[in-house]
């Protein structure tokens, strides 16, 4: 049996995204605990000229929506990047969940050979199969900046392990 498009994408987003909203809950408690202000977390960073937290789980968001969106060819939700507090950025993830669980498995399924092309500022854009853009681009992308959100609240103290990045198992 082959793997098809929508569930090569749409619960590996979900589930992370799920995983993701649960280490801001934990980061929230954290704060409290340590008697400080959540929301400090939004703009840490590992280093000076790297994005901060707020920014790792947008970019992880946008990656998932703007995968499924070019895909199955459905029209992403725009977001404003507004967010500034944990209840916030939990509040995208929700958003962005809801669009994702929404798009239906028949319009990812049989997009391997789409033509998928990712503008890029200032550069051309880049050109993918559909398989291609999953597997090589997408994903990758996503990981990287959910295991960043993920390694920068850690790096500030909250109790997490590899069972929270990975949503507590099955």
């Amino acid at each position: 049996m082959t793997i098809s498009m929508s569930s090569a994408s749409t619960p590996v987003f979900v589930s992370i995204l799920k995983a993701l909203s649960k280490c801001i809950g934990k980061a929230r408690a954290h704060a409290e605990a340590k008697k400080f202000d959540p929301n400090v977390l939004v703009t840490v960073r590992l280093a000076p000229d790297m994005l901060p937290f707020k920014n790792q789980v947008l970019i992880a968001c946008d990656s998932a929506k703007g995968c499924v969106a070019r895909l199955s060819g459905v029209e992403a939700p725009v977001y404003e990047d507004n967010e500034s507090s944990l209840s916030e950025l939990e509040a995208r993830i929700a958003k962005t969940i809801a669009f994702i669980e929404s798009v239906p498995a028949e319009k990812l399924n049989g997009t391997e050979e789409k033509s998928i092309s990712v503008p890029r500022r200032g550069f051309d854009p880049m050109q993918f199969t559909g398989e291609a853009y999953l597997k090589e681009f997408a994903l990758p992308n996503f990981f990287f900046h959910a295991t960043t959100a993920y390694a920068l609240l850690r790096h500030n103290g909250v109790d997490l392990g590899k069972a929270d990045f990975l949503g507590g198992g099955r």
